[in-house]
């Protein structure tokens, strides 16, 4: 398990974390979970600067986005 990043904002129904630096881009379709290893939802886009960049991430349906803020996510 690797950390993908925090939660910053939330957009059009996504959830939009900052990748962490020097970690690898994580791919599209990558599962996100938080710190208690529950699925959050699946990385849909990659974007911003390449060396941090930000990413977009679909939650799952039962994930109420303003509840992800500031919440840590990693790659599953």
């Amino acid at each position: 398990m690797r950390r993908l990043g925090t939660v910053t904002r939330t957009a059009q129904g996504l959830a939009i974390v900052r990748c962490t630096d020097g970690d690898p881009t994580p791919d599209i379709g990558t599962m996100a979970v938080d710190e208690s290893l529950s699925g959050v939802g699946r990385v849909v886009d990659v974007f911003g600067p390449v060396d941090r960049p930000y990413l977009a991430v679909s939650p799952d349906d039962r994930i109420r986005l303003p509840d992800l803020l500031g919440t840590k996510l990693y790659a599953r």
